[in-house]
């Protein structure tokens, strides 16, 4: 028996009070998240200013950090200045967020845990302490640019998310219960087993829709490779931009699958649209009817490749009982052919053709989602970098 953490996703279909309860709520967890990373901002601009006045005088670098006492401050020293100025009730007129408490609290709370993780991701990612690519300083969410999302907390002794059925999830008394456009049978039937137990809710919006990632904490048993999967032994897999994949042995009599190229075949669209966008006044409500637009394309081009992945990567992990993918760079395949002033490329167009095909095809999410799914099944064995393998008997 072991623990795991499993998120299912919804897509919601709330009434239009709800929409503005959403709305309001991403804001409120919007402006927390500016807040607290202005005021680590500030305190790392003091902090870097105190050390360069040190190091003018002659101090050694180490030396100047140990002498500056300024810390970067975290989520309960973020909290306690944003009820000195949030105003509101009994508090005088002003203040930055007087109508806190028209939205949940657990707004506020999530955005300042996230700022605090960006900062630190940003921080230990400067030391050397981070793997993978360098994270940049953490940037303000403007609004209309950044996704409108919130996470929202229960005491899991006392829930309050919960599905009244399987096409009705409840939010709590503030926000009520929202209906869902799929099915949470599965989910459903986890939490009244006492298999699984809800942790958090995370609301965001997408294309103008707006969706539910509920997290559970579910306890599954790790299952052995079926007979289906032991009979079909092992698959390599090969990605690439003409194919999605080439396989070693067929999956559903096909060994080659196509690449669906759902960015090509929306680019007719997202051309009239982008077109349409650029010839809008900025601030004017047909720009923000373009822009809406816009999204909504980009959004549905998102959902088809990523429903396209999910199904070959399902059929893989269900189907054989090891896979084994190679690990490609595909940050360095797509980076551009354009060169510098000095030493200009050649072939640019096509290089850039082709990346797009290459990131149409997003290899690095099927390599993902072949890890976790394989790992859910009780068969990830990842020693080796390029090999995902169930164990076999």
């Amino acid at each position: 028996m072991a623990t795991v953490l499993r998120a299912f996703k919804f897509a919601l279909d709330p009434t239009p009070a709800q929409r503005e309860k959403f709305s309001r709520c991403a804001g409120a967890a919007r402006l927390a998240y500016n807040f607290a990373l202005g005021r680590k901002q500030e305190a790392h601009r003091q902090r870097e200013a105190l050390i360069a006045h040190l190091r003018s005088q002659g101090m050694e670098q180490d030396e100047a950090k140990a002498r500056v006492k300024i810390k970067i401050p975290g989520k309960q020293q973020v909290y306690e200045l944003f009820q000195e100025l949030r105003g509101g009730p009994g508090q005088g007129p002003g203040g930055i967020a007087p109508w806190h408490r028209e939205v949940l609290s657990h707004c506020f709370q999530s955005a300042w845990i996230d700022a605090d993780q960006a900062w630190k991701n940003w921080s230990d990612s400067v030391a050397g302490r981070r793997a993978g690519p360098p994270v940049g300083y953490p940037r303000f969410k403007k609004k209309n640019r950044s996704r409108d999302s919130f996470r929202l907390y229960h005491a899991v002794g006392a829930p309050t998310f919960r599905l009244e059925s399987y096409r009705r999830l409840h939010l709590g008394s503030r926000l009520g219960t929202v209906r869902l456009h799929d099915s949470g049978k599965r989910m459903h039937r986890l939490i009244a087993s006492g298999a699984a137990v809800v942790k958090s809710v995370t609301i965001s919006c997408g294309g103008q829709r707006w969706y539910a990632s509920v997290l559970c904490r579910v306890a599954t048993d790790l299952p052995a490779p079926t007979r289906r999967q032991r009979q079909n032994g092992r698959v390599g897999v090969d990605v690439g931009g003409k194919h999605l994949a080439a396989l070693s042995q067929p999956l559903q009599g096909r060994e080659l699958i196509d690449n669906p190229r759902h960015l090509r075949r929306a680019a007719r669209r997202l051309k009239k649209a982008q077109r349409a966008l650029s010839r809008t006044r900025k601030g004017s409500a047909r720009r923000r009817r373009a822009v809406a637009r816009v999204g909504r394309l980009h959004h549905a081009v998102a959902q088809q490749r990523a429903t396209a992945l999910h199904t070959l990567s399902k059929g893989l992990a269900t189907t054989f009982s090891c896979v084994a993918i190679e690990d490609l760079n595909v940050a360095g395949m797509t980076r551009s052919a354009r060169g510098t002033a000095q030493k200009p490329g050649s072939k640019v167009r096509a290089k850039a053709g082709l990346n797009r095909s290459v990131l149409d095809a997003a290899p690095g999410e099927l390599r993902r989602q072949l890890q976790y799914k394989m790992s859910r099944a009780g068969f990830f064995r990842g020693s080796e970098p390029t090999l995902r393998c169930p164990m076999t008997p």
